[in-house]
């Protein structure tokens, strides 16, 4: 039995699916210990999981209410920040859980790799989405103005992308600072040098939805989306079923776990809702944010695994993040995007291309013009039968022990 560490950095979506994953080789008889911020101790040891938590709720509270955080752009540097300050503390947990025999992280959590140097533990770098990987063959929709380098030579787009990067300029300097206060040789670039571990690379969402590219990690393992989201431990809530029991498919709206500042998203769903005249369901994590006085053909719920609720829904609209997206496509149902920022531009872009959904970004996210998208989707045969395609390569499955067997691979001997 080998002792795992799992460290996810990020909300809900980026933590469930290393949940996932904590189940599968917990299966397997191995020790799995999850490090990552506190608030998700209660999902990890319902999972069977050992758990050391990181920070405070107030901590990350604070970095969920900042404005920033969903602006284009400026987001992904206020995420990063909180990831090079984050950096000494993954480390220091990993030093507190050692002798381990294995670290799986994303590249974000700067800490591990750190680990990795120091106390020579290997490491797997966890994917969970196509934007991560900044191809020169396929490169990903980070902004709206990148879409224009489709149109470029694989040589101009390779000498684009070997211009300073965000990694590097807002993270770099704390790296190098740690890595020289542990003796560790500090890495010239992060993202040229440290993005990838050596060990291996776990790819967790399928080739139909982000090709492997010439340019990609050649230790690589790409699986599917993993489609954890607790519905195990948490069951649909007698008032949403007896809702969903009571009439039509409604329309599903969330703006993401991590989502304080949704207000503008609900009105506008309310009044596209109110428009339409049809159903819906509101999910959102503060009740407050959706606006008052709404009519019986509208529920809002805290908490709903979308594994189970989508099924239900005749159209769902969201934020865009990955896991969230996956569990559209499993359900299969068209889905419309508001894409904010992160990865959610370039995941918006590749349904579109799927033909499963319609993305916009948060200015066109508008009454008149939502109404319109969620009548296209309501009422075109061609993407509900894009949606439903979706789900059929989704329901095919994947042999788990094929990837435990991959991971185990790469555990310390």
């Amino acid at each position: 039995m080998a002792h795992i560490l799992l460290l996810p950095f990020g909300s809900a979506g980026d933590v469930f699916p290393f949940i996932w994953l904590g189940r599968q080789l917990g299966l397997r008889g191995h020790r799995v210990t999850m490090i990552t911020a506190c608030l998700f101790e209660k999902p990890a040891r319902a999972a069977g999981l050992d758990f050391l938590g990181l920070g405070t709720a107030e901590e990350f509270e604070s970095l969920a209410r900042d404005p920033r955080i969903w602006r284009l752009g400026i987001g992904t540097k206020v995420v990063l920040d909180f990831a090079a300050k984050a950096t000494g503390e993954y480390l220091a947990a990993v030093e507190q859980a050692a002798p381990a025999d294995l670290i799986m992280a994303p590249s974000t959590a700067f800490g591990a790799r750190l680990a990795r140097e120091k106390l020579g533990i290997p490491l797997i770098t966890v994917h969970l989405q196509p934007m991560v990987f900044m191809s020169v063959y396929e490169t990903p929709l980070l902004h709206p103005a990148m879409g224009c380098l489709r149109y470029f030579p694989v040589w101009f787009r390779r000498a684009l992308l070997a211009l300073p990067n965000p990694v590097d300029l807002f993270v770099l300097p704390t790296i190098r600072r740690l890595c020289v206060a542990n003796q560790i040789r500090p890495p010239r670039s992060l993202w040229r040098e440290w993005w990838d571990s050596p060990d291996g690379v776990l790819v967790l969402f399928p080739d139909w939805f982000g090709k492997p590219q010439p340019d990609w990690p050649v230790n690589l393992l790409q699986w599917t989306f993993p489609l954890e989201d607790l519905a195990a431990e948490k069951d649909l809530k007698p008032e949403l079923q007896g809702f969903l029991a009571a009439g039509e498919r409604p329309i599903v709206f969330t703006a993401g776990s991590a989502n304080v500042q949704a207000t503008r998203f609900f009105e506008v769903a309310a009044a596209a809702v109110a428009e339409i005249g049809c159903r819906a369901v509101f999910v959102t994590i503060l009740p407050e944010q959706v606006p008052e006085g709404l009519p019986e053909n509208i529920l809002t719920v805290e908490y709903a695994p979308f594994g189970t609720l989508v099924k239900h829904a005749s159209v769902f609209v969201h934020h865009g993040g990955i896991g969230t997206m996956s569990q559209g496509f499993a359900a299969g149902v068209p889905q419309l995007i508001m894409a904010m920022a992160h990865d959610q531009p370039d995941n918006a872009d590749r349904l579109e291309k799927l033909g499963a959904g319609i993305g916009l970004s948060v200015g066109q996210f508008k009454p008149e013009r939502v109404v319109r998208e969620l009548k296209r989707l309501l009422e075109d045969p061609a993407r509900a039968a894009a949606s439903r395609k979706c789900a059929e390569r989704m329901a095919g499955g994947k042999d788990i022990d094929e990837l435990v067997a991959w991971t185990e691979k790469r555990i310390r001997v």
